[in-house]
């Protein structure tokens, strides 16, 4: 049922009513609007306003990733947004100041070489609450970017998902504005977000051992090239499965997605390694000695960013490379975005063209994401690049 307004006339009678019964009782009553100014009851969200959430947080994201594409228009979508859903004067000074920021990510690709040509978003509404007037609406994003200057076998694509929390507040006239979005993936690394992503507290040494420590990669281009000469394991059979399972999660495993412990990066990525032929060290959890993952039990290295690389540095299953850029297919991408030595992202490389490393994780869920894309929006960051 729609929100009734009720009369200036009525409104003001029933204020001054109510302020007059509670100087009876001995208590000031202030009232929530200033008189005379029109007021509706707590306003209902129907099908109709919901649909209109998802429009506006469709245009929001549609300009995001417009900002990415080159030569695209930088006219804001969420404008032509009126009437009973809106946008609020301070969110639209906040996307005006965010689509400046993704147009200079943007230029810092482009001086890397790499260009979008197309960018392509649609978002779903998963869920609405209301409480009084506010109401908030959790969405998934889905986007696709395409590669301008892709040739030969080089990736046409990357795409990824993310999960947005959106608070709208009704005003006076019963009018719903946009006030603020949230991101609310664990990783918070989405081509087209600025939100800082997530970090782990540093992770504790185990009864006083120290752990193998992993050196840093450099991230210039064009370094030398060390080819993978291993045949140990089927590395085309860990980026086929992990470009499967890259947003639909294999039932087979826990998902960690959304958890306070980190997210699912970790978790994908030692099951694509798995697929493609790593054996599992049973054992007790917490031995970072150890690695086995199945439905029911994981170690803490199957599922821990900084406990995997223990594991892989200890069992000689990985060696370290000096520079991102030289990982192929099937080699391990971590990063530590705040550079306090504990590391905080795992990535997979399922794809590399171009002398460019293309890597696919969880939390955001993502495929064949450019490593010249992760070093522009993350210049800062540690990386540290594993051979498996």
């Amino acid at each position: 049922m729609k929100s009734r307004k009720l009369s200036r006339k009525r409104s003001r009678t029933a204020i001054v009513t109510a302020a007059a019964a509670s100087v009876v009782a001995g208590v000031a009553l202030v009232p929530n609007w200033s008189a005379g100014a029109a007021v509706v009851d707590d306003p209902t969200v129907d099908a109709a306003t919901k649909a209109t959430f998802q429009k506006l947080a469709d245009a929001v994201f549609t300009d995001r990733t417009q900002a990415l594409v080159h030569g695209a228009t930088t006219k804001q979508s969420t404008s032509r947004f009126s009437g009973d859903v809106r946008m609020s004067s301070t969110q639209s000074r906040d996307e005006n100041s965010a689509l400046t920021q993704l147009r200079g990510r943007q230029n810092s690709l482009a001086k890397l070489g790499e260009t979008y040509s197309a960018g392509n978003t649609r978002v779903t509404l998963d869920a609405t609450r209301v409480t009084g007037r506010t109401a908030k609406a959790d969405v998934t994003e889905t986007t696709t970017l395409t590669y301008a200057k892709a040739t030969g076998n080089a990736p046409k694509t990357t795409g990824f998902q993310s999960h947005h929390e959106l608070t709208f507040k009704a005003d006076r006239q019963g009018t719903w504005q946009l006030t603020t979005i949230k991101d609310t993936d664990d990783g918070g690394l989405a081509v087209n977000t600025l939100s800082k992503p997530s970090v782990k507290a540093p992770a504790p040494a185990d009864d006083g051992d120290t752990m193998p420590n992993a050196p840093r990669a450099a991230t210039t281009r064009n370094p030398v090239a060390v080819p993978k000469t291993s045949t140990t394991y089927d590395y085309k059979a860990m980026a086929a499965y992990a470009e499967k399972y890259w947003n639909v999660y294999n039932k087979d495993y826990p998902d960690f997605n959304g958890h306070a412990d980190g997210g699912d990066c970790t978790n994908f990525v030692s099951q694509s390694l798995k697929a493609g032929g790593w054996k599992h060290v049973p054992g007790y959890v917490y031995d970072y000695t150890k690695w086995f993952g199945t439905a029911d039990i994981q170690s803490d290295s199957f599922v821990g960013v900084n406990e995997w690389s223990w594991f892989a540095q200890n069992s000689k299953r990985t060696q370290p490379l000096a520079n991102v850029y030289q990982a192929e297919v099937g080699d391990v991408i971590q990063m530590d975005f705040d550079r306090d030595g504990s590391k905080d992202h795992t990535m997979i490389v399922t794809y590399k063209s171009n002398g460019v490393p293309y890597v696919t994780y969880h939390s955001n869920n993502t495929l064949r994401r450019s490593v010249a894309s992760l070093v522009a929006s993350y210049p800062n960051a540690y990386y540290y690049a594993y051979r498996t």
